[in-house]
């Protein structure tokens, strides 16, 4: 039986920008048949070697479900994954075949997106924000949050040397905005670095002579990072093979199949795999049953030439202008956000707008005596966008079992990965002890 999920989001992190020690809080939220978590993400990176919390499946290989399940092994849950498509190195990877694997073909570079300021009780000057601007203002500072808990978990691979190995690159990060919103004209060093966004690093507001033509209004650059996404994924993959995990290429349909896979013990790997206690819905789409998912197809371009930043531009129109470098193989130009557009062939027209458009926004990238881009490959890929945002949240599911779901991300997924991670630990974490709790 195909089971149909609740699509309401019911869970919020609430926005501290803060790393402190205290405890996660939790909250529980009974709603018919169903069970919702919300929790407030902390790191989780000591290896726990005691006996096992219960065993998590995890539903999905891209960077969600990677970084859910090494989060899960760190916090001492048996883990298994059970993905249609693993990581494998970019050039094996079939463009046309596996397109709705969304993580080989992501940009993979972080963005700080900041909240709208919050008016000023004092101050006549500062109108208070619409319900869509507050709407807009929430997501964003939960997504802030969850940015948080990514930047510092991959500086902790960098302070434990293994951001080469994981093709982890911190540099810097510049953004020019044509039509900057009020979240941006705000933002100076001091509201960077205050309490309520919390960005690690310099931030500077650029001047108006470093812009790259009169229709930018404003700028700035900040200390960011980018990875390389599939050397990314597998060095996770080993990481999760490392600390006993197992993977299982299979596809499914729906939790309901995964609980039933492992509703008794199966023997795998010369060992024992227990029953499931808990299933990740990190997946994408949600495997296909949420109405409010939709696909946003991206058109970009890897280049030979190198970068020394990612660069970020906002046209008055909407569109978009960007770069991620990807180190010895190149630079990713982008891009596009075309909404339920399913296209997987790549327009050439497209690619040479994005060229023309980078060129012009950072010459810098072309060396001496160069005046084109040099196209190598490119990529179209599917982001699996949700309306209200990513679907972050638990259910206890008659007949089948717990379910934490994890996904809807857009193009945002390997930016909030690891507070993405976190939640899931925590939610999984409040459902089964409070399980167990009551068979006391």
């Amino acid at each position: 039986m195909h089971l149909r999920f609740p699509t309401t989001t019911t869970l919020f992190l609430r926005p501290s920008s803060t790393r402190t020690s205290s405890p996660l809080i939790r909250s529980f939220v009974h709603r018919k048949s169903a069970v919702y978590y919300t929790t407030n993400p902390q790191e989780t990176n000591s290896i726990n070697m005691s006996k096992s919390k219960g065993h998590v499946v995890v539903i999905g290989a891209g960077v969600i479900g990677l970084s859910s399940a090494l989060a899960l092994l760190e916090a001492n849950y048996t883990t298994t994954i059970l993905a249609k498509d693993l990581p494998a190195p970019f050039e094996s990877i079939d463009p046309r075949a596996q397109i709705n694997f969304t993580s080989p073909w992501g940009g993979a570079h972080n963005r700080w997106v900041p909240p709208f300021p919050s008016p000023s009780p004092s101050s006549s000057s500062s109108p208070p924000l619409t319900p869509t601007q507050q709407a807009e203002h929430a997501l964003r500072a939960r997504e802030h949050a969850l940015s948080l808990s990514t930047f510092h978990r991959l500086k902790l691979l960098q302070g434990q040397g293994q951001d080469q190995q994981a093709g982890i690159t911190f540099l810097r990060g510049i953004e020019y905005l044509e039509s900057p919103g009020p979240e941006y004209t705000s933002l100076t060093p001091q509201r960077a670095a205050s309490q309520e966004l919390g960005l690690p690093g310099p931030f500077r507001v650029l001047e108006s002579h470093e812009f790259p033509d009169e229709k930018v209004k404003w700028g700035c650059e900040y200390d960011t990072w980018c990875v390389n996404p599939m050397q990314y994924c597998l060095f996770l993959l080993g990481q999760i093979i490392a600390r006993g995990g197992k993977v299982f290429k299979r596809e499914v349909r729906s939790v309901g199949e995964v609980f039933q896979l492992f509703s008794d013990s199966v023997q795998e790997f010369g060992a024992t795999i227990p029953q499931a206690d808990a299933v990740v819905n990190a997946t994408g789409i949600g495997l296909g049953d949420d109405e409010l998912v939709f696909p946003t197809r991206g058109q970009t371009c890897l280049v030979q030439e190198p970068c020394d930043a990612t660069v970020t531009r906002q046209n008055a129109d909407g569109s978009w202008t960007f770069c991620v470098p990807r180190g010895l193989s190149g630079t990713i130009i982008g891009g596009t956000k075309e909404p339920d557009n399913w296209d997987p062939k790549p327009d050439l027209k497209v690619r040479e707008r994005l060229l023309r458009a980078f060129e012009g926004t950072y010459p810098k990238i072309l060396a001496e005596g160069k005046t084109r881009l040099t196209p190598v490959r490119d990529i179209v890929g599917r982001r699996p966008t949700r309306k209200g945002g990513l679907r972050l949240e638990g259910e206890a599911v008659d007949g089948a079992g717990f379910v934490m779901h994890a996904y809807g991300l857009g193009g945002r997924g390997y930016e909030l990965s690891w507070g993405v991670a976190e939640g899931v630990v925590e939610g999984i974490k409040g459902y089964l002890e409070k399980e167990r709790g009551s068979r006391l």
